[in-house]
């Protein structure tokens, strides 16, 4: 039995080591799926099973469990960069700003109530409260990332003797998670929310909000103005972007092109934005119905998987579909969202494209697009390490800012997460294909996650119980409780009584504020559209990136 005791005891062996993770990772991940009144902690429960291990001096040495725990942490935010990045900039939209102004608002709130606690209910002159209240904060805010952001920028603060704010993280944590689905409740009863009406105006806006989906129609030529007019110049003239796919003219149905003449009387199927919907009918003519079976040649429609590398950031226009294998694209599913194929839309690899044309000739467009279900099976991996490469660099570039202490980094949390979301936006541009499938990046992400979260209770485990328990513990629990809840009860009320923003709208902002998805997962529960979904995309991305970087901010102005 020795050997299975050394087992457990060696510490700096390999074997050991990948047993302790094993153990902590697997306990904590269980036990995070138990609810509790309906929620559970999710694989943040890692954390507490570390901490437990650490205490019982089931632990490694430090500095595995440092690179463990900054690699873990380097992947875990790349994978969300990656993941958020091709809507980060789209999130600035009309309604968008507003709703990332009052995320911004906040956060900036938790911050201020963090800084009101600490001077009020803490004594200033012990130098490792404040960063005690970091973590108080990130656990309030349910951030893992801003922990980890913290905790790198804690490094460069203090040479020996470093804060374990994980401590604080573990402590806010769990009221956290029930204080932020608490105070969304409490909002709705301040500003006295009825929900069978929020869902009926959700409704009534359905129809409004639909602009960007693609509007399939029959129209019919009536327009003597368009008479002997080509394809091409009817676009011009109307300025409205749309695909015309097929054409009905004397009884015969072909495929149109750019050279394609219109005649009164030709019968259009016609894809545009729902936008130009009525625009267009009111240029050509009017709708009606169309038997598309008088046709000289079949005509097919099939969806196509774009998954050659080289059509990746390609648009549309520079292929020539049309004149070139006479086949139009007439719409575009990306993610899930259907999209109006404009000549401009460049493709990415993932992409399904819906071709119209002969059969022959969209065979010929699947070929090149690739359409190979296994090449998408087959992870991008090169293009995650050139990103985390070009992250590292970025992260490490020192930038001198008047009154801190040392130079300010982005450091291995901030600089990955940069040049993810600019990966995942524009790395088409120079031919790397960010595709991953959904499982695959939650799956690099809950790697990285529970790396970061084991090392960390590890770490934090052995001094946990004088820290905790024998200190200010209760005291770290109430004050990120009021971090939680004060900036929800503030913004989630201006978001409705002030920008009239839908109930269901606010749950969803207040959960990607706070990055918490029991929240998101409790506002789905209650609302049967898509609001609590898009509130929560919408300023995801944004609040990410600010509790990051507002993370390595507070901890090198003011714990210097």
């Amino acid at each position: 039995m020795d050997w299975f005791i050394d087992l457990f005891q060696t510490t700096d062996s390999v074997a050991h080591i990948v047993l302790l993770y094993s153990i902590v990772i697997a306990i904590g991940v269980l036990l995070g799926k138990i609810k509790f009144g309906g929620i559970s902690l999710g694989v943040t429960f890692v954390l507490f099973a570390g901490i437990v291990a650490g205490h019982i001096g089931f632990t490694a040495p430090t500095n595995i469990l440092t690179f463990i725990q900054d690699f873990g942490l380097v992947l875990f935010v790349f994978m969300i960069g990656l993941q958020v990045g091709p809507g980060f900039f789209e999130s600035f939209g009309t309604a968008g700003i507003k709703l990332n102004g009052l995320a911004a608002t906040a956060i900036l709130l938790n911050i201020l109530v963090m800084f009101g606690c600490y001077y009020i209910f803490f004594d200033t002159t012990n130098p490792h409260n404040l960063p005690m209240m970091v973590g108080t904060l990130y656990g309030a805010v349910t951030n893992t990332p801003g922990l980890g952001a913290a905790n790198e920028a804690l490094n460069t603060v203090f040479s020996s003797n470093l804060p374990q704010i994980a401590s604080g993280y573990a402590c806010a944590y769990p009221l956290g998670v029930v204080g932020i689905i608490g105070a969304t409740i409490a909002v709705r009863y301040i500003c006295r929310v009825r929900l069978e009406k929020e869902e009926e105006d959700l409704e009534r806006l359905e129809g409004d909000n639909a602009n960007v989906k693609p509007h399939k129609m029959h129209v019919q030529v009536s327009n003597a103005y368009l008479e002997g007019k080509t394809l091409m110049q009817v676009h011009n003239f109307l300025n409205r972007d749309f695909v015309c796919s097929r054409i009905l003219h004397d009884g015969h149905v072909s495929l149109p092109n750019r050279d394609t003449i219109f005649h009164i009387g030709d019968q259009l199927y016609v894809v545009c934005a729902e936008a130009d919907a009525e625009a267009i009918i009111a240029f050509i003519g009017p709708q009606i119905e169309v038997d598309w079976e008088q046709q000289d040649q079949p005509l097919v429609s099939k969806r196509v998987l774009v998954t050659r590398p080289s059509m990746n950031g390609k648009t549309l226009g520079q292929l020539h579909l049309s004149r070139v294998h006479g086949v139009n694209v007439t719409r575009l599913t990306r993610q899930g969202m259907d999209i109006f194929a404009s000549a401009s839309l460049p493709l990415q690899v993932g992409d399904r494209i819906m071709v119209v044309g002969p059969e022959d000739a969209v065979n010929r467009v699947a070929n090149m697009m690739g359409n190979s279900i296994r090449r998408l099976d087959a992870p991008n991996i090169a293009t995650i390490f050139i990103g985390i490469i070009i992250g590292i660099i970025f992260g490490s570039l020192p930038i001198a800012i008047p009154g801190m202490p040392v130079p300010m980094k982005l450091g291995i949390a901030g600089g990955p997460l940069i040049i993810a979301i600019l990966i995942g936006r524009y790395g088409y541009k120079i031919h790397l294909v960010t595709y991953t499938t959904t499982s695959a990046n939650m799956m690099l992400r809950e790697i990285g996650l529970v790396l970061f979260l084991a090392s960390v209770g590890i770490k934090a485990g052995a001094g946990f119980w004088e820290t905790v328990a024998q200190g200010d513990g209760l005291l770290f629990v109430f004050t990120g409780f009021l971090i939680t809840i004060i900036p929800i009860l503030i913004v989630g009320t201006i978001a409705r009584l002030r920008y009239k923003f839908n109930y269901f709208t606010i749950m969803g902002m207040l959960a990607g504020t706070y990055t918490d998805p029991p929240a998101l997962a409790y506002a789905n529960s209650v609302c049967s559209k898509e609001a609590p979904a898009v509130g929560y995309s919408t300023v995801y991305p944004l609040s990410m990136f600010l509790r990051i970087l507002t993370a390595q901010i507070i901890v090198l102005f003011f714990c210097g």
